[in-house]
């Protein structure tokens, strides 16, 4: 088991992350295969979401920092 605080919030964090690239990726047309392809919505929904996830790293990072 992980001890310490700030794993969830980064392993969290970093999922995010990924997810907002795949998306943004596929809302302008560079990933295919999925119904997301080429719509714009999830263009624009995609960094958001990897914003988000950048700072949960942040946030994870900064409590993992402050553990003895």
């Amino acid at each position: 088991m992980v001890t310490g605080r700030g794993w969830l919030t980064m392993t969290a964090g970093m999922v995010f992350v990924v997810l907002g690239v795949l998306w943004t990726l596929q809302g302008v047309g560079l990933v295919g295969g999925s119904a997301m392809t080429g719509e714009r919505m999830w263009a624009v929904i995609g960094p958001i979401v990897a914003a988000v996830g950048l700072l949960a790293v942040v946030v994870g990072l900064r409590r993992r920092r402050r553990d003895p």
